[in-house]
């Protein structure tokens, strides 16, 4: 695994109760809609960054702008970076979602604990293809409740309540004899 991918990718493998069998079933990933922003901080950053050095004198404030150019693709680069890393995983026996740069955070939320899932896709979403899943548990306090900019939204709802029904949580299974 490369340098860069190291810190851009979270590693969910390790986070899996293998001795459990525990399977991977979707890995879903930050919808694009997310890097926009970052990449016009940075083309505002270049765009900085060529005036300060190219067009504007050094003594007339040039190098300012070169500074804050600087710092916008900073930002734009954490931003980017803290984006790429943010992962919902639904597995055969959970869901989980890891996020953070320095440091990982992670909140999970067991399959039979799932009540509901509330689908809501924004005008914008709608048109771009991406919503925000929102939990419904049988826990009063629970560290995962939103999960925001989902791509295709609507399948992974419905990955989500195909692994419940498949795994006997809910409805049918559980209660035939």
């Amino acid at each position: 695994m490369s340098m860069l991918a190291r810190i851009t990718e979270p590693d969910v493998g390790r986070y899996l109760l293998r001795d459990e069998d525990e399977v991977v079933v979707d890995e879903v990933r930050r919808h694009w809609v997310v890097y926009t922003l970052p990449v016009l901080e940075l083309l505002l950053a270049f765009v900085l960054m060529v005036i300060g050095t190219f067009l504007i004198q050094p003594a007339d404030h040039g190098g300012w702008l070169v500074l804050v150019g600087m710092a916008l693709a900073l930002h734009a680069s954490w931003v980017t970076v803290r984006e790429r890393r943010e992962c919902f995983v639904v597995t055969n026996m959970r869901v989980f979602r890891l996020h953070g740069v320095l440091a990982t955070h992670r909140a999970t939320m067991p399959l039979h604990r799932i009540l509901d899932i509330t689908v809501d896709k924004p005008v914008l979403g709608r048109i771009l293809g991406y919503g925000h899943l929102t939990f419904e548990s049988a826990a009063q306090d629970q560290g995962l409740k939103q999960i925001r900019y989902v791509g295709r939204a609507d399948d992974r709802d419905l990955k989500i309540q195909r692994v419940v029904q498949v795994g006997g949580l809910r409805g049918g299974r559980l209660f035939q004899r």
